[in-house]
């Protein structure tokens, strides 16, 4: 008679590890890349750890100065990223050496492209109606085996009770690993923060235009206008009359406040002997 064959336990997966942090002008930016981020996501997923991912810009921390109930939402995430190149050079000034930020967009895309080999169901919320009906046709053809698990609209605004309830019910029962979140700073921070213990979704990742970029609704800025950090200068070309008044506002006083921040961090000179 053959004897049973022994059976090794497994250990259950881990959630996934704090990611060390640098902050700027107070807000926590991930010490991180696109791969260790996806690593985290994936880890979450697989451990069912609940977590959600704010991207920021320049206008997410300078949002957050003014706006208690951003910091709290931001201050709460797992992670939150260097969306913004500028972001990237002041963390690198600051001591580090992180080779490039951690785009929205981009993170979206290479998070398709992974979860088409890994079978992660993926949910889209928000965004405009164009968008998602055209994002549940292009990514599935862009990305072979990418498991589309729903998609709905929102409005821009904070939900009632009876729509947060219903949205609650519609993304838990899609069965969704990880909800994209395309509703713009400081709406989606402020969603996710208020949804997280609803959503038994493990992965929440706020990605604002996102969606209108990969349905093909905006333009992109181009890759070298980004590796500048001007994309908000071709940003401000495309949507003048929205975006004028946020950047004439933000851009000059991240600048002084972050140069503030540098100054004080150096040690004090000592005294000439």
């Amino acid at each position: 008679m053959t004897a049973p064959i022994a059976t090794v336990p497994t250990d259950p997966p881990r959630a996934p590890e704090r990611v060390p942090t640098e902050a700027v002008l107070g807000v926590p930016l991930a010490l991180t890349d696109y791969e260790r981020t996806l690593d985290w996501i994936d880890a979450a997923v697989a451990a069912r750890a609940r977590g959600y991912i704010c991207v920021a810009a320049v206008h997410t921390v300078m949002t957050f100065q003014e706006d208690r109930e951003l910091r709290a939402a931001v201050l709460g995430s797992d992670l939150t990223v260097p969306d913004g190149q500028p972001l990237v050079w002041a963390m690198n000034l600051l001591g580090h050496s992180l080779p490039s930020r951690v785009y929205g967009p981009d993170l979206m895309k290479k998070a398709c492209e992974r979860a088409a080999r890994t079978g992660a169901r993926f949910y889209l919320y928000g965004g405009r109606k164009e968008a998602l009906e055209r994002l549940r046709e292009v990514l599935p053809e862009r990305y072979p085996g990418l498991r589309l698990a729903g998609a709905s609209e929102a409005p821009f605004r904070p939900l009632s009770p009876a729509e947060a309830d219903a949205t609650a019910a519609a993304i838990n029962a899609s069965g969704a690993d990880v909800v994209w979140v395309g509703l713009g700073v400081p709406l989606q921070e402020k969603w996710m923060a208020d949804m997280r213990a609803r959503l038994e979704a493990p992965v929440l990742v706020g990605v604002g235009a996102a969606f209108d970029f990969h349905a093909g609704l905006k333009r992109q800025a181009p890759d070298f206008l980004q590796r500048l950090g001007l994309e908000w200068a071709f940003r401000l070309s495309q949507e003048p009359r929205r975006l004028w008044r946020r950047y004439l506002r933000y851009n000059p006083r991240f600048v002084a406040g972050f140069v503030r921040q540098l100054l004080e961090r150096r040690p004090p000179r000592s005294p000439a002997s």
